[in-house]
């Protein structure tokens, strides 16, 4: 199996536990009522895992080998990609339609694909431009959100494109590190700062009274969490970044179907036609990156896999 192949298995993944845990996350956050709260904790709780299984591992010797530059990238990754723009996000959800939230979070491989034509110099064909259209088009067919272009709005898109960034900027650092450490200090250093921010907030003490229930969702969406990151730096360092992102947008089709299973009873025709939208797109991509070669420039570890 190519190193592509590999990639395209863990990028599907990924958009399992993304669609599936969406789906839980909104039962969760209802539990626990502070949206901001139920992040801090579950990012810490995959953060310590993560952090566990690189001792157990042995893979703290790449952490003591770590040039500062490459510190100041995984410090980095953690602010803008595990921090700020949780706060963010959640603060401009609080104000606006889930429905406005959730369009301007899918337009995330797109920000992607905008941001990695000059920093990572990925160049696209007509076949992935196609396959990205078609993508964004599933997405538009659940139906167009009507903006008022508020605070609430803008901080969602804020949010979104530092998630972007960060994802632009993980590629750079996955060229010389693992995922598991990249994925370790994403999460274990942006959960510490989550958490400090909850405490200057005065939320932190409200730990202290979750019940089984509170907590028994809390491990759970952490486990799916655990899942979605460990395949996800994974994908991104096999994949270009543009195709990384782009194959998470399926995850939407999970979260309708499960959602039309366990909340609705039943699939609608516009939940139908963004379907067919994004396996056609999906099915292009997929094609496309599988005639993928691997630069070793880009990917020193993986070219001789292929």
């Amino acid at each position: 199996m190519t190193t592509a192949s590999k990639g395209i298995l863990l990028a599907l993944a990924t958009a399992f536990f993304s669609g599936t845990n969406n789906f839980l996350t909104k039962i969760a956050v209802t539990a626990l009522k502070d949206p901001i709260l139920s992040t801090a904790l579950r990012n810490a709780l995959v953060g310590a895992t993560l952090v566990g299984i690189i001792l157990l591992t042995r893979r703290w010797k790449e952490l003591i080998s770590l040039k500062s530059s490459q510190t100041l990238q995984l410090l980095f990754i953690a602010i803008i990609g595990g921090c700020v723009p949780f706060i963010l996000y959640f603060t401009g959800l609080s104000m606006i339609p889930a429905l406005n939230a959730a369009f301007i979070h899918k337009t995330l491989f797109l920000w992607v694909a905008i941001l990695a034509l000059p920093a990572l110099k990925e160049r696209k064909g007509f076949t992935q431009i196609a396959a990205l259209l078609l993508l964004f088009g599933g997405n538009l067919a659940l139906g167009f959100p009507r903006f008022n272009y508020n605070t609430g709005e803008a901080l969602v898109l804020m949010a979104t494109v530092l998630w972007a960034l960060e994802n632009v900027v993980a590629k750079k650092t996955l060229v010389h590190l693992s995922s598991l450490t990249v994925a370790g200090a994403r999460m274990a250093v942006g959960s510490l700062f989550l958490l400090l921010i909850l405490t200057l907030k005065g939320g932190s003490g409200a730990l202290g009274h979750l019940n089984a229930a509170q907590w028994g969702w809390t491990l759970l969406t952490a486990l799916l969490l655990l899942g979605y990151v460990t395949t996800w730096y994974s994908a991104l360092k096999k994949l270009p970044v543009t195709v990384a992102t782009a194959l998470l947008v399926p995850a939407t089709m999970i979260t309708n179907v499960l959602t039309g299973i366990f909340i609705a009873h039943s699939i609608t025709k516009p939940q139908l036609y963004s379907g067919m939208l994004l396996i056609l797109g999906l099915t292009i991509l997929i094609w496309r990156t599988k005639h993928l070669s691997v630069d070793p420039r880009v990917h020193p570890r993986e070219s001789a896999s292929l």
